[in-house]
């Protein structure tokens, strides 16, 4: 496998002084970054596939082993935060469990049927999306809970650094990221778990904006769970409503600190109104704004 590679340019590295070896390894990451040109396409068409899930109710899960494994759980775990995305739509399957993410759980990633296991024990169904992340691509615990959503109707996303393996194979959206060889010989946490982050970056969050959770530029569905994000919040709503800041506020506190509502609040409709009208949207503050736009004009 490529990310396995010994590059025999680095057979000495452990002698270059240090400022070289700094230098040779941010050149790696640059190189990571530039493997995920030739795959916006295919993220484009996965998170637009897994937004459509979304709109009737799915859970986004995510699932690998080790460092992948790691990474995964970091990008959904900023969904709840970020964008308020419901944890109870959010599933997360780690070869080892929970305790892998701060400890390596030796021989946890071969165990396939406990991976089996845990995508039935988590009724993964249709209207849910199954991201896998594994950067051999060969993973058994990646590629049998893959295989394992399938079968059940669930949308099937894999994420991995080797061409033609087995893990892009079995995925409805198959996304590569071919890094090749690590400067230190299998070092997968280095260049693939950058070009992973990323390809998990970018998808996650074209999935949110496909939810309509983000509008204008502005992520108008974040949780407000403190003093300096109240202040981000209020900011947002006077900026999309056209009103003072401190209006924004009281439209605020009307909208049970619930920042589209809020927003629908300030340009005139009642709490309730603004609720029916969002749940009616699928929670799309831009489609509302533009129907009120519509019905003003009439």
């Amino acid at each position: 496998m490529p990310t396995e590679t010994v590059d025999p340019r680095f057979a000495d590295v452990d002698r270059w002084p240090t400022l070289s070896v700094v230098e040779t390894m941010l050149e790696g990451q640059l190189a990571a970054i530039a493997a995920l040109k030739g795959q916006t396409g295919a993220i484009a068409a996965a998170a637009e596939a897994a937004a459509a899930r979304m709109h009737k109710g799915g859970r986004l899960v995510y699932a690998g082993a080790g460092t992948s494994g790691r990474l995964a759980v970091q990008d959904g775990v900023e969904l709840t935060p970020t964008y308020n995305w419901p944890s109870d739509r959010l599933v997360f399957l780690v070869a080892g469990g929970t305790g892998a993410l701060m400890r390596s759980v030796e021989g946890a990633e071969d165990n396939v049927e406990v991976a089996r296991d845990e995508v039935a024990a988590a009724e993964v169904g249709p209207d849910d999306v199954l991201i896998a992340v594994a950067a051999s691509g060969r993973t058994p615990y990646a590629v049998a809970a893959l295989e394992a959503a399938r079968a059940r109707g669930a949308l099937t996303i894999a994420i991995a650094n080797n061409p033609g393996t087995p893990l892009l194979a079995a995925a409805d959206h198959p996304i590569v990221a071919d890094t090749g060889a690590e400067i230190v010989a299998g070092s997968t946490r280095m260049k693939a778990g950058t070009a992973q982050k990323a390809a998990l970056n970018m998808l996650s969050t074209a999935i949110m904006l496909r939810c309509g959770l983000v509008h204008r530029g502005l992520m108008v569905n974040m949780r407000i769970s403190n003093e300096k994000l109240f202040h981000r919040a209020r900011r947002m709503v006077a900026t999309l409503a056209g009103i003072d800041e401190a209006r924004a506020a009281d439209a605020l506190d009307l909208a049970d600190k619930d920042l589209r509502r809020a927003v629908l609040i300030a340009r005139g409709l009642s709490p309730r109104d603004a609720a029916d009208r969002l749940a009616s949207a699928g929670g799309d503050l831009g489609s509302v704004l533009a129907s009120l736009g519509q019905s003003e004009a009439e």
